[in-house]
């Protein structure tokens, strides 16, 4: 995406999520803020000010740009880089961003060739339009918090940002999408996701189910993935993550495992069956696991090609050799945090490639070199900067 402005009004995870990934993929992308500063600079542990752990994970490859909006030259320095953009993305709700001056329809007609990404909560066409909204909201609102309840007794978030990772990388081939478009047709677009629309859509592609038929054949919900007994697998000595999924995996699992009857047994025999007959699958495949130690396991499972992973704590990862050997996590000396470490770029390019072309950026940090490719003069700047329009 080299030679592609990104304007990225974003703030949390859900925009940097994905405007990083642009970024990643060559993308120049400004990072506006206000004079407070992304919420996410304080989040975590950190050495300085401004610079806490979780900004530093979404915000790479990214210049930051410090503009006060509710001063009339911060909004004319923000048009003047609308008229230097390809792409101008945000995360204010659209009530917001059409006060100050800057909807979709406002910097559309300034640059018609924009790509305008609105990332939202609710799709401005329902009656939540407008709503605020977070992960634990979307979590919660699109029926994922619903799904733990019969593993946890009670209604339960996942323990990760989900709803607004799931969204951001919607964000991220949308806009590629929408660029797409532009280069064979010249025509920039208004493109809208919604959380709440983006996770809905997640969650139900497996447990639509049942209510994909009209009138439904079953409940809502994909069993195999709701069966109580779908956790790794306690062994001899530990736990294994094991999955003899298709017929053949089964057959050469049951065999190995001296339980020979079990590939033919109509309660099993075949992956419709497996499924309508999860809960009792599982606890067969759990008493088989406690039979041997988890290397026994690995050596076997490994040797049939059968699917199977161990279970690693998060803490575990840095020295997974696999994750080791592609170089997953990297490792780089940024000017003022010293050695931090990043996970790279998951997908490899045969072409393309990724790019590490900027540090996550102090607040402000670039705030005068953008004005100046904005084509303000020294002297401009110097004069933004004394009335607080812009800091840097």
């Amino acid at each position: 995406m080299e030679g592609i402005r990104v304007l990225d009004l974003t703030s949390v995870l859900f925009g940097p999520y994905c405007t990083m990934l642009l970024g990643d993929m060559g993308a120049d992308v400004v990072k506006i803020e206000a004079p407070a500063g992304d919420t996410t600079r304080k989040i975590g542990p950190g050495h300085n000010p401004g610079m806490a752990a979780f900004f530093l994970l979404c915000n790479r490859n990214k210049r930051s740009i410090c503009l006060d909006l509710k001063h009339e030259e911060a909004r004319e320095a923000l048009w003047r880089l609308v008229d230097t953009a390809d792409v101008f993305i945000h995360s204010i709700r659209p009530q917001a961003i059409r006060r100050l001056g800057f909807g979709p329809d406002a910097v559309r007609a300034r640059n018609p060739r924009i790509v305008y990404a609105g990332l939202h909560g609710f799709s401005e066409q329902g009656p939540y339009a407008g709503r605020p909204a977070y992960d634990d909201i979307i979590q919660g609102g699109s029926g994922l918090a619903a799904l733990m309840e019969p593993l946890a007794g009670e209604p339960r978030f996942t323990p990760m940002v989900a709803a607004d990772k799931t969204s951001g990388l919607m964000a991220t081939w949308a806009v590629a999408a929408a660029l797409l478009h532009r280069e064979r047709t010249g025509e920039g677009q208004f493109v809208e996701v919604p959380m709440f629309e983006a996770m809905a859509h997640f969650n139900t592609m497996e447990h639509l189910y049942g209510h994909v038929f009209d009138p439904p054949l079953t409940p809502m919900g994909y069993p195999r993935v709701l069966a109580g007994w779908r956790k790794p697998y306690p062994t001899a000595d530990g736990h294994l993550n094991v999955l003899a999924y298709n017929d053949g995996q089964w057959r050469r699992f049951v065999e190995a495992a001296g339980r020979p009857e079990l590939a033919d047994d109509p309660l099993y025999a075949g992956i419709g069956a497996r499924t309508e007959n999860v809960e009792k699958l599982y606890a067969v495949v759990g008493e088989i696991l406690a039979t041997r130690t988890t290397e026994e396991w690995v050596e076997l499972l490994e040797r049939l090609e059968i699917p199977y992973m161990r279970v690693n704590a998060m803490g575990d990862l840095p020295d997974d050799p696999h994750l080791k050997a592609v170089g997953f996590f990297r490792r780089m000396d940024h000017p003022s945090e010293g050695p931090i470490v990043q996970p790279d770029f998951p997908v490899r390019f045969g072409k393309s490639g990724h790019v590490y072309a900027h540090h996550p950026p102090r607040l402000g940090q670039h705030t005068a070199e953008l004005l100046a490719e904005a084509g303000y003069g020294a002297d401009e700047i110097d004069a933004l900067l004394a009335t607080g329009a812009a800091v840097g």
